[in-house]
Protein backbone atom coordinates (compact mmCIF):
# COMPACT_ATOMS: atom_id res chain seq x y z
CA UNK A 1 0.00 0.00 0.00
CA UNK A 2 1.16 3.41 -0.66
CA UNK A 3 2.03 5.28 2.11
CA UNK A 4 -0.20 8.37 3.16
CA UNK A 5 0.12 11.61 4.67
CA UNK A 6 -2.08 13.74 7.31
CA UNK A 7 -2.03 15.87 4.31
CA UNK A 8 -5.47 13.50 3.15
CA UNK A 9 -6.50 11.26 0.66
CA UNK A 10 -8.91 11.75 -1.79
CA UNK A 11 -12.38 9.58 -1.65
CA UNK A 12 -11.63 7.81 -4.67
CA UNK A 13 -8.03 7.18 -3.41
CA UNK A 14 -8.71 4.91 -0.74
CA UNK A 15 -7.77 1.16 -2.40
CA UNK A 16 -9.82 -1.20 -0.06
CA UNK A 17 -11.39 -1.53 2.91
CA UNK A 18 -8.24 -2.94 4.62
CA UNK A 19 -6.36 0.45 3.19
CA UNK A 20 -9.06 2.74 4.73
CA UNK A 21 -9.04 0.56 8.24
CA UNK A 22 -5.55 1.64 8.49
CA UNK A 23 -5.74 5.28 8.09
CA UNK A 24 -8.37 5.29 10.28
CA UNK A 25 -6.44 3.51 12.67
CA UNK A 26 -3.34 6.37 12.03
CA UNK A 27 -5.51 8.93 13.71
CA UNK A 28 -7.04 6.44 16.42
CA UNK A 29 -10.11 5.07 15.21
CA UNK A 30 -10.00 0.96 15.12
CA UNK A 31 -12.78 0.14 12.39
CA UNK A 32 -13.54 -3.84 12.12
CA UNK A 33 -13.79 -5.67 9.16
CA UNK A 34 -17.85 -4.03 8.58
CA UNK A 35 -17.61 -0.52 9.20
CA UNK A 36 -14.38 -0.61 7.13
CA UNK A 37 -16.40 -1.97 4.14
CA UNK A 38 -18.91 0.22 4.56
CA UNK A 39 -17.33 3.51 5.14
CA UNK A 40 -14.63 2.22 1.92
CA UNK A 41 -18.30 1.47 -0.72
CA UNK A 42 -19.35 5.06 0.66
CA UNK A 43 -16.25 6.52 -0.57
CA UNK A 44 -16.51 4.27 -3.79
CA UNK A 45 -19.95 4.95 -4.80
CA UNK A 46 -20.56 8.11 -3.55
CA UNK A 47 -23.17 7.45 -1.51
CA UNK A 48 -24.18 8.80 2.23
CA UNK A 49 -22.99 6.45 5.42
CA UNK A 50 -26.05 5.40 7.40
CA UNK A 51 -24.44 4.57 10.85
CA UNK A 52 -27.09 3.28 13.51
CA UNK A 53 -26.51 2.14 16.95
CA UNK A 54 -26.40 2.99 20.62
CA UNK A 55 -25.07 6.27 22.16
CA UNK A 56 -21.62 6.49 22.50
CA UNK A 57 -20.50 3.54 19.89
CA UNK A 58 -18.26 5.81 17.75
CA UNK A 59 -20.58 7.02 14.90
CA UNK A 60 -19.57 10.79 15.28
CA UNK A 61 -16.14 10.12 15.57
CA UNK A 62 -15.72 7.83 12.35
CA UNK A 63 -17.38 11.58 10.56
CA UNK A 64 -14.93 13.27 12.62
CA UNK A 65 -12.04 10.39 11.56
CA UNK A 66 -12.81 10.34 7.97
CA UNK A 67 -12.31 14.29 7.38
CA UNK A 68 -8.72 13.99 8.87
CA UNK A 69 -7.85 10.93 7.15
CA UNK A 70 -9.61 12.86 3.94
CA UNK A 71 -7.71 16.22 4.56
CA UNK A 72 -11.78 17.57 4.05
CA UNK A 73 -13.57 20.14 6.73
CA UNK A 74 -16.08 18.12 8.80
CA UNK A 75 -19.55 20.34 8.74
CA UNK A 76 -21.77 19.55 11.00
CA UNK A 77 -25.45 19.04 11.35
CA UNK A 78 -27.01 18.77 14.20
CA UNK A 79 -30.56 17.74 14.29
CA UNK A 80 -32.60 18.25 16.87
CA UNK A 81 -36.74 18.60 17.50
CA UNK A 82 -38.42 21.44 15.45
CA UNK A 83 -34.76 22.01 12.97
CA UNK A 84 -36.36 23.55 9.59
CA UNK A 85 -35.04 24.02 6.52
CA UNK A 86 -33.77 27.86 6.77
CA UNK A 87 -31.72 26.96 10.07
CA UNK A 88 -30.21 23.88 7.90
CA UNK A 89 -29.83 25.65 4.22
CA UNK A 90 -29.80 29.00 4.67
CA UNK A 91 -30.92 32.67 5.12
CA UNK A 92 -30.66 35.80 4.55
CA UNK A 93 -28.61 38.32 6.42
CA UNK A 94 -31.29 41.25 7.63
CA UNK A 95 -29.23 43.05 9.83
CA UNK A 96 -26.84 43.91 7.03
CA UNK A 97 -29.35 43.89 4.49
CA UNK A 98 -30.95 46.85 6.36
CA UNK A 99 -27.66 48.30 7.02
CA UNK A 100 -27.06 48.42 3.11
CA UNK A 101 -30.77 50.24 2.86
CA UNK A 102 -29.65 53.22 4.98
CA UNK A 103 -25.95 53.65 3.06
CA UNK A 104 -27.65 53.45 -0.02
CA UNK A 105 -30.49 56.20 1.11
CA UNK A 106 -27.84 57.98 2.99
CA UNK A 107 -26.08 58.18 -0.75
CA UNK A 108 -29.11 59.32 -2.17
CA UNK A 109 -29.50 55.91 -4.27
CA UNK A 110 -33.24 55.84 -4.91
CA UNK A 111 -33.46 53.60 -8.01
CA UNK A 112 -36.01 51.06 -6.29
CA UNK A 113 -35.22 47.93 -8.96
CA UNK A 114 -31.38 48.15 -8.46
CA UNK A 115 -32.02 48.20 -4.48
CA UNK A 116 -34.21 45.45 -4.32
CA UNK A 117 -31.66 43.46 -6.75
CA UNK A 118 -28.60 44.26 -4.59
CA UNK A 119 -30.85 42.81 -1.40
CA UNK A 120 -30.66 39.41 -2.63
CA UNK A 121 -26.74 39.12 -3.86
CA UNK A 122 -25.31 36.30 -2.90
CA UNK A 123 -22.72 38.11 0.17
CA UNK A 124 -26.00 38.63 1.68
CA UNK A 125 -26.63 35.33 1.98
CA UNK A 126 -25.70 33.13 5.65
CA UNK A 127 -25.20 29.79 4.23
CA UNK A 128 -26.02 27.21 6.98
CA UNK A 129 -24.40 23.78 7.23
CA UNK A 130 -25.92 21.40 4.23
CA UNK A 131 -25.25 24.87 1.26
CA UNK A 132 -21.75 25.35 2.98
CA UNK A 133 -20.98 21.57 2.61
CA UNK A 134 -22.24 22.29 -1.25
CA UNK A 135 -20.32 24.99 -1.71
CA UNK A 136 -17.03 23.32 0.31
CA UNK A 137 -14.86 20.62 -1.81
CA UNK A 138 -13.73 18.42 -0.43
CA UNK A 139 -15.74 18.27 2.47
CA UNK A 140 -17.54 15.66 4.66
CA UNK A 141 -21.47 16.47 5.95
CA UNK A 142 -22.41 14.81 9.24
CA UNK A 143 -26.07 15.21 9.87
CA UNK A 144 -25.82 13.63 13.27
CA UNK A 145 -28.76 12.15 15.53
CA UNK A 146 -30.96 12.65 12.43
CA UNK A 147 -33.73 10.72 14.89
CA UNK A 148 -34.22 13.62 16.82
CA UNK A 149 -35.48 15.48 14.33
CA UNK A 150 -39.09 15.70 13.05
CA UNK A 151 -40.41 13.71 9.93
CA UNK A 152 -40.82 16.89 8.17
CA UNK A 153 -36.96 17.58 7.88
CA UNK A 154 -36.71 13.99 7.39
CA UNK A 155 -38.47 14.30 4.40
CA UNK A 156 -36.61 17.59 3.06
CA UNK A 157 -33.33 15.64 3.38
CA UNK A 158 -34.29 12.93 0.84
CA UNK A 159 -33.90 15.35 -1.70
CA UNK A 160 -30.67 17.42 -0.79
CA UNK A 161 -28.91 13.94 -0.25
CA UNK A 162 -30.12 12.37 -3.78
CA UNK A 163 -29.32 15.24 -6.06
CA UNK A 164 -26.84 17.19 -3.58
CA UNK A 165 -28.61 20.70 -4.94
CA UNK A 166 -30.24 23.50 -3.33
CA UNK A 167 -32.51 26.05 -4.73
CA UNK A 168 -32.63 29.65 -4.11
CA UNK A 169 -35.43 31.81 -5.55
CA UNK A 170 -33.41 34.57 -5.37
CA UNK A 171 -30.40 32.82 -7.26
CA UNK A 172 -31.30 30.00 -8.29
CA UNK A 173 -29.91 26.75 -8.35
CA UNK A 174 -26.72 25.67 -6.24
CA UNK A 175 -25.36 22.55 -7.50
CA UNK A 176 -21.97 20.80 -5.30
CA UNK A 177 -19.16 20.76 -7.76
CA UNK A 178 -18.29 17.78 -5.98
CA UNK A 179 -20.46 16.19 -3.14
CA UNK A 180 -19.63 15.78 0.23
CA UNK A 181 -18.72 12.92 1.68
CA UNK A 182 -21.87 12.44 3.93
CA UNK A 183 -22.45 10.35 7.00
CA UNK A 184 -26.10 10.38 8.86
CA UNK A 185 -26.09 8.81 12.47
CA UNK A 186 -28.89 7.61 14.45
CA UNK A 187 -28.55 6.40 18.42
CA UNK A 188 -32.67 4.48 17.05
CA UNK A 189 -34.85 6.74 19.68
CA UNK A 190 -37.84 6.08 16.55
CA UNK A 191 -37.75 4.68 13.31
CA UNK A 192 -35.99 6.37 10.24
CA UNK A 193 -37.97 6.20 6.89
CA UNK A 194 -37.13 3.66 4.21
CA UNK A 195 -36.86 6.20 1.94
CA UNK A 196 -33.76 7.95 3.90
CA UNK A 197 -32.26 4.38 4.28
CA UNK A 198 -32.64 3.52 0.48
CA UNK A 199 -30.63 6.48 0.02
CA UNK A 200 -27.88 5.31 1.91
CA UNK A 201 -25.28 2.68 2.79
CA UNK A 202 -26.52 1.24 6.12
CA UNK A 203 -24.62 0.04 9.16
CA UNK A 204 -25.43 -1.47 12.44
CA UNK A 205 -22.42 -0.25 14.58
CA UNK A 206 -22.16 -2.29 18.12
CA UNK A 207 -20.64 -1.75 21.46
CA UNK A 208 -16.99 -3.47 20.64
CA UNK A 209 -16.06 -6.90 22.04
CA UNK A 210 -13.34 -6.97 24.91
CA UNK A 211 -10.47 -7.32 22.74
CA UNK A 212 -11.64 -4.48 20.34
CA UNK A 213 -12.87 -1.98 23.46
CA UNK A 214 -9.42 -2.48 24.92
CA UNK A 215 -7.59 -1.83 22.19
CA UNK A 216 -9.62 1.30 21.22
CA UNK A 217 -9.01 2.39 24.79
CA UNK A 218 -4.89 1.70 24.84
CA UNK A 219 -5.21 3.47 21.08
CA UNK A 220 -6.71 6.62 22.51
CA UNK A 221 -5.48 6.43 25.68
CA UNK A 222 -1.58 5.17 25.70
CA UNK A 223 -0.81 6.18 28.80
CA UNK A 224 -3.40 4.30 30.47
CA UNK A 225 -1.96 1.14 32.07
CA UNK A 226 -2.64 -2.14 29.90
CA UNK A 227 -3.76 -3.76 33.17
CA UNK A 228 -6.31 -0.35 34.03
CA UNK A 229 -7.58 -0.49 30.22
CA UNK A 230 -8.72 -4.20 30.42
CA UNK A 231 -10.73 -3.36 33.64
CA UNK A 232 -12.36 -0.33 32.35
CA UNK A 233 -13.13 -2.63 29.49
CA UNK A 234 -14.67 -5.37 31.22
CA UNK A 235 -16.45 -2.87 33.57
CA UNK A 236 -18.07 -1.41 30.93
CA UNK A 237 -19.58 -4.62 29.23
CA UNK A 238 -20.91 -5.79 32.60
CA UNK A 239 -22.71 -2.66 33.16
CA UNK A 240 -23.91 -2.78 29.05
CA UNK A 241 -25.70 -5.78 30.28
CA UNK A 242 -27.07 -4.30 34.12
CA UNK A 243 -30.24 -3.46 32.16
CA UNK A 244 -29.51 0.49 33.26
CA UNK A 245 -31.40 3.22 31.99
CA UNK A 246 -28.24 4.66 30.56
CA UNK A 247 -25.39 1.62 29.40
CA UNK A 248 -22.50 3.08 28.87
CA UNK A 249 -21.06 3.13 25.35
CA UNK A 250 -16.90 3.81 24.27
CA UNK A 251 -17.05 7.59 24.74
CA UNK A 252 -17.87 6.65 28.58
CA UNK A 253 -15.12 4.08 28.76
CA UNK A 254 -12.79 6.68 27.23
CA UNK A 255 -14.06 9.04 29.42
CA UNK A 256 -13.88 6.90 32.38
CA UNK A 257 -10.09 5.52 31.52
CA UNK A 258 -9.14 9.15 30.98
CA UNK A 259 -10.17 10.08 34.53
CA UNK A 260 -8.31 7.51 36.07
CA UNK A 261 -5.32 8.11 34.24
CA UNK A 262 -5.63 12.16 35.62
CA UNK A 263 -5.95 10.90 39.14
CA UNK A 264 -2.78 8.96 38.53
CA UNK A 265 -4.56 5.59 38.73
CA UNK A 266 -2.72 2.26 38.01
CA UNK A 267 -5.45 -0.43 38.85
CA UNK A 268 -9.24 0.20 39.45
CA UNK A 269 -10.72 -1.48 42.68
CA UNK A 270 -14.27 -0.63 44.31
CA UNK A 271 -13.44 2.36 46.41
CA UNK A 272 -11.81 4.08 43.04
CA UNK A 273 -15.02 3.24 41.15
CA UNK A 274 -17.22 4.40 43.84
CA UNK A 275 -15.62 7.99 43.41
CA UNK A 276 -15.17 8.33 39.73
CA UNK A 277 -18.57 6.58 38.82
CA UNK A 278 -20.44 9.91 37.52
CA UNK A 279 -17.40 9.36 34.67
CA UNK A 280 -19.02 6.75 33.29
CA UNK A 281 -22.92 6.64 34.39
CA UNK A 282 -24.86 9.82 34.11
CA UNK A 283 -28.15 9.09 35.67
CA UNK A 284 -28.30 8.87 39.91
CA UNK A 285 -30.55 5.80 39.24
CA UNK A 286 -28.30 3.95 37.51
CA UNK A 287 -25.35 4.77 40.04
CA UNK A 288 -27.19 3.54 43.22
CA UNK A 289 -28.33 0.73 41.40
CA UNK A 290 -24.43 -0.68 40.49
CA UNK A 291 -23.64 0.47 43.84
CA UNK A 292 -26.34 -1.40 45.39
CA UNK A 293 -25.26 -4.43 43.85
CA UNK A 294 -21.52 -4.07 44.94
CA UNK A 295 -18.86 -2.32 42.72
CA UNK A 296 -16.93 -5.64 43.17
CA UNK A 297 -19.00 -7.43 40.95
CA UNK A 298 -17.66 -5.08 38.33
CA UNK A 299 -13.96 -6.78 38.59
CA UNK A 300 -15.11 -10.21 39.32
CA UNK A 301 -12.84 -12.63 37.62
CA UNK A 302 -11.28 -9.92 35.67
Amino acid sequence: MSERTTAGAAPAAVASPAELAELLDRHGYLADDGLATAGFLALRMGRPLFLEGEAGVGKTELAKTLATVLGAPLIRLQCYEGLDASQALYDWDFPRQLLHLRAAEAAGITDVARLEGELYDRRFLMARPLLRALETTPSVLLVDEIDRADDEFEAFLLEVLSDFTISVPELGTIHAERPPVVVVTSNRTREVHDALKRRCLYHWLEHPAFDREVAIIRRRLPQAAERLAGQVARAAQRLRGAGLLKPPGVAESLDWTEALVALGVRELDPDVAAVTLGAVLKYREDQQRVIAGGLGALFDGG
